[in-house]
């Protein structure tokens, strides 16, 4: 008979011990370990709510399946997306000392409202993506990430390749500061954004037992109309590895 024990993990702070997926939106090269699985959940304006479930399959491959929608929270009526968003990532080359680590892949859940009427999400999916992903001891852990992604969802005009990048540091053991900026290039005719890209910022803390709570504010440059400060959202991430 064989048993298996359950390991929870951290993913923010000097103490993560596995490799983030993300930085706030664009994604990393990094993967789940084989034999982890991941929950995320992202709340969002509009009563909006996001579930991911992903799996490490190989040491250099892991995918995922998502669905949301919006008026999940409040009174509202619920609007759920058409399709659920699958994604898929492969490692090429792991990180060395000289380079990053690379990976491509697949995401076809996009972030925030569903528009219909341009079939297309508020943030447009990736589609497909290149990214690479670098860390350094600096005060601490310093990752650096960056990439390049083609959305399929070009139906509104928007079909330009994009380019995204994006940094990690962490604050003591629990906790880590994100920031990334995804220039927008394929959102740039003003149906949606403005031509001024999408910055973002965000906070992870690891709570132990594999929950790390993150609080992210969002469109800091205002590339969308009805946004003040930024669009305020919160992640919710569970792993656990057999």
């Amino acid at each position: 008979m064989v048993q298996c024990s359950l390991m929870a993990q951290n993913s923010a702070g000097d103490a993560a011990n596995i490799e983030p997926r993300y930085v706030i939106d664009a994604p990393t090269a990094g993967l789940l370990k084989r034999g982890a699985f991941a929950m995320d959940v992202d709340f969002f304006q509009n009563g909006g709510m996001t579930v991911g479930l992903s799996a490490g399959a190989l040491d250099r491959l892991s995918f995922g399946i998502s669905y949301g929608g919006t008026g999940i929270i409040g009174h509202d009526v619920i609007t759920m997306q058409k399709l659920p968003g699958v994604n898929v990532k492969f490692r090429l080359f792991d990180e060395t000392m000289a380079m990053p680590a690379i990976a491509l892949g697949f995401d076809s859940q996009g972030k925030e409202t569903y528009i219909d009427s341009v079939e297309r999400f508020t943030i447009k999916s990736r589609g497909f993506f290149a990214a690479a992903s670098k860390n350094y001891s600096f005060l601490g852990n310093l990752s650096i990430h960056g990439g390049a992604n083609y959305s399929l969802e070009n139906k509104d005009g928007n079909n330009n390749l994009d380019f995204f990048a994006g940094a990690e540091k962490s604050l003591g053991s629990d906790i880590s500061l994100l920031s990334e900026y995804d220039f927008g290039l394929n959102d740039n005719i003003g149906i949606v954004g403005k031509g001024r890209g999408y910055l973002n910022a965000g906070l992870r803390w690891s709570w132990g037992n594999g929950f790390t709570l993150g609080f992210d504010l969002k469109n800091l440059v205002r590339n969308q109309n009805n946004v003040t400060i930024g669009n305020r959202t919160i992640k919710v991430e569970y792993v656990r590895t057999l």
